[in-house]
């Protein structure tokens, strides 16, 4: 019988789905791919194949899971299978600048970024942002890696040359503009199908954690001004959330070839968006999902099930 293949490396960021899955009553295989061997000489099974290989993967101890995971999207594509976010969506997932490029393209504004690869010139790159803040992150990212905020080049030169100076997997430093915000949150919107499906507003007033998953809570050192004083969640989902940037993200997803996808936004004080994350592993907050009654996983597992019907409906009927 076919059935979908889910590709991932970590589990804990994978239950809410298979949950989801089986409630549904589809048939389903896990692969989990940090290592493992791949026949080129072979024929990929029967079934459609949804990829959630994530950017952070080698914090886990999985360093080479995405390299690994690119090698079997391309040999599933190459044989004709159905893949959802495959290896387009996974190279903008292990790429920032990538990203970025891609995102303007579609006319998404996205903060002024440098790229640089080497200790002295990623002190030589900030000093465009001489007298304002800028902050660092990792190329390669996911769970806000090397995120540092900075006030001058000397800040900046004491952690370069520092003994808690984070190497990115890939060496590419990103040195990029500080986005001021007069409010302490930021909005994420979250596609599934190519289809916007809901927007949730995060509350960064303790700190940049934007993973949503019940299991992931990050803390990075980037954070936008701003105090909140009233107790409330730190995820709220925005009812009827409406922006041109949406069509937007939707041209970029589409002409990427990614099916799922929470895209993440700030605006500064005079009301501009600035995007600066492609997350195409998308995670869900159970608490803001129960309080909206809207479930990410839900309609991911309906379009995984929808997908696979369409592809094997002799066989899922059987």
């Amino acid at each position: 019988m076919s059935k979908v293949y889910v590709i991932h490396e970590n589990s804990e960021w994978t239950v809410h789905l298979t949950k989801r899955l089986e409630e549904l009553g589809v048939p389903y295989e896990e692969w989990h791919l940090d290592e493992g061997t791949l026949d080129l000489s072979a024929e990929p099974p029967e079934g459609i194949f949804y990829s959630r290989m994530s950017a952070s993967s080698h914090t886990r101890d999985h360093r080479f899971a995405a390299e690994f995971s690119g090698q079997v999207l391309a040999w599933l594509e190459a044989h004709g299978r159905t893949v959802l976010n495959g290896t387009s969506a996974l190279k903008l997932e292990v790429s920032k600048v990538l990203q970025y490029l891609e995102l303007n393209k579609s006319s998404v504004r996205t903060p002024k970024t440098i790229a640089a690869v080497g200790k002295q010139h990623i002190i030589k790159a900030a000093e465009v942002f001489a007298g304002q803040p800028f902050i660092t992150k990792h190329n390669r990212a996911g769970k806000g890696l090397g995120v540092q905020l900075f006030h001058s080049i000397e800040a900046l030169k004491a952690y370069v040359e520092g003994p808690s100076f984070e190497e990115p997997v890939d060496g590419i430093t990103l040195i990029q503009e500080y986005i001021q915000s007069p409010e302490s949150y930021i909005t994420r919107c979250e596609f599934v199908g190519g289809n916007f499906v809901y927007a949730v507003r995060v509350d960064t007033s303790e700190g940049f954690e934007l993973c949503p998953a019940d299991a992931c809570q990050i803390g990075d050192l980037f954070c936008p001004v701003g105090e909140e004083v009233e107790e409330k969640p730190k995820f709220q989902i925005i009812e009827d959330f409406e922006d041109e940037i949406l069509e937007k993200y939707k041209d970029v997803l589409a002409r990427n070839h990614i099916q799922v996808a929470g895209i993440e936004f700030i605006r500064n004080a005079e009301g501009d968006i600035y995007t600066y994350d492609i997350n195409t592993n998308t995670n869900y907050n159970s608490d803001a999902e129960a309080r909206a009654g809207k479930y990410g996983m839900l309609e991911l597992a309906s379009l995984l099930k929808k997908t696979l019907e369409e592809k094997y409906a002799a066989s899922v009927t059987a």
